[in-house]
């Protein structure tokens, strides 16, 4: 049996696009025939997917990396290279993203919510794209564009109705294993569960999911006892379900347990303090002497006062789904860049960003005078001259976009 992951590293490679071909038709009888170069594919890309049928990172735990299909080159006789095929890499419902910075970039919620990880790279166009009528035979084609890689951050938020709460060795696990199918390690010591099981309970007419947490400490919120790792299955939960041990092995009253785990929600995320909630004695059949709760009680293990317990659930979950419903679409917590921009390069010149302007330059030869022309035109077109003098960049100044560089000249623009 694969263990439960809730966090992991995921490397993602979207393809390469396949250069545009240089290309001129060679017939019979055709002295000097027209260009003919086809485009490259465009390069895959690689897609997060929620899946509701995936329960944990485990798959990503030994092998992060994913890599989608890339195009393949164009070539002559206008033949166009073959697009690569997208990559659709299933996470669990829950999973936030955070890029290497540990901003949160997508929050993948519900069942096919999708977030592009990776775009693809362009196809470069051939040579009888830049046909025209000043330019009859074009001996320039576009490079492949490489497709985006990067590390990324999983962390998944379990999704469940009730959350159970308590101390270590409260009895979470024998409850969710006898109101549903779930499964977890019981025994009768601290610490048993050491990751969260989910389990669908059926009441009556009522149907619910439940999460067994593992324990908490006293100092979870500050991280005591992986209580941040803990905490976060929590976030998610509709309704609370506080568990307080009648039968606990330090001796702690039940009122003093509440107290300090309704603190510890609180420090860690005071929503969590106020969302609705039960709070119920466990282990009614072992209950110390003299052992001070006039509040609900029930045994896992008999069965007394179970039925009064789901009911109870089952009452909270409905009125909190019709407070707080569920979102129908996930989070990007952060648009993809747009548009041309510049900022200072650690040699003291100018790096310009923007995939059209990287895309401008990134053709089979600069050296080549109406490659560069034409360079020229498009990155005037796009307003990077402006963007730079905009920015305080001066004559003589270094200017970077992607792989090709120039000396910035205030007057005429751009120069080779």
């Amino acid at each position: 049996m694969s263990a439960f992951v809730d966090e992991a590293q995921i490397h993602v490679k979207a393809g390469d696009g396949g250069a545009g071909s240089i290309s001129f038709r060679r017939e019979a009888h055709v002295a000097k025939g027209g260009p003919d170069g086809g485009d490259g594919g465009h390069g895959g890309s690689v897609w997060l997917v929620a899946d509701r049928n995936t329960a944990s990172l485990y798959g990503f735990r030994d092998h992060p990396h994913r890599r989608a299909g890339s195009g393949t080159h164009g070539m002559g006789k206008g033949r166009h290279g073959k697009a690569g095929a997208d990559l659709e890499v299933p996470v669990p419902e829950g999973t936030v993203v955070r890029d290497a910075s540990g901003e949160v970039v997508a929050d993948l919620v519900s069942e096919g919510d999708r977030w592009l990880a990776g775009r693809g790279g362009q196809g470069g166009r051939g040579n009888a794209r830049f046909l025209s009528n000043r330019r009859r035979a074009p001996s320039f084609a576009e490079q492949a564009e490489l497709g985006e890689e990067r590390w990324l951050d999983l962390e998944l938020k379990l999704m469940a109705d009730v959350a159970l709460v308590g101390f270590p060795n409260a009895g979470k696990s024998t409850l969710i294993s006898r109101i549903s199918a779930a499964k977890p390690k019981i025994a009768d010591y601290p610490f048993t569960t050491l990751e969260p099981h989910l389990g669908v309970v059926r009441f009556d007419e009522h149907e619910f999911v439940v999460a067994d947490i593992p324990g908490l400490i006293e100092g979870a919120s500050e991280g005591r006892g992986l209580g941040h790792r803990f905490l976060r299955h929590i976030e998610r939960a509709r309704a609370l379900v506080v568990l307080l041990d009648l039968d606990p092995a330090d001796g702690r009253a039940p009122a003093e347990q509440e107290r300090i785990l309704l603190e510890e929600l609180r420090r860690y995320q005071p929503e969590l303090a106020t969302r609705p909630q039960l709070v119920v004695g466990s282990k009614a059949d072992a209950a110390a002497p003299g052992i001070e709760w006039e509040g609900e009680r029930f045994s896992a293990l008999t069965g007394d006062g179970l039925r009064h317990l789901l009911g109870g659930m089952a009452t909270i979950v409905e009125a909190a789904r019709a407070e707080m419903p569920r979102r129908d679409r996930f989070v990007v917590h952060r648009p993809e860049p747009t548009g041309v921009s510049v900022q200072r390069a650690p040699d003291g010149g100018w790096v310009v960003l923007g995939r059209a302007a990287q895309r401008a330059v990134a053709l089979s030869d600069l050296t080549n005078a109406e490659a560069l022309a034409y360079a020229q035109g498009r990155l005037r077109g796009l307003g990077v001259d402006r963007a730079l003098a905009r920015a305080g960049a001066r004559s003589g100044d270094r200017v970077h976009i992607g792989g090709f560089e120039f000396d910035y000249e205030a007057d005429t623009g751009l120069a080779g």
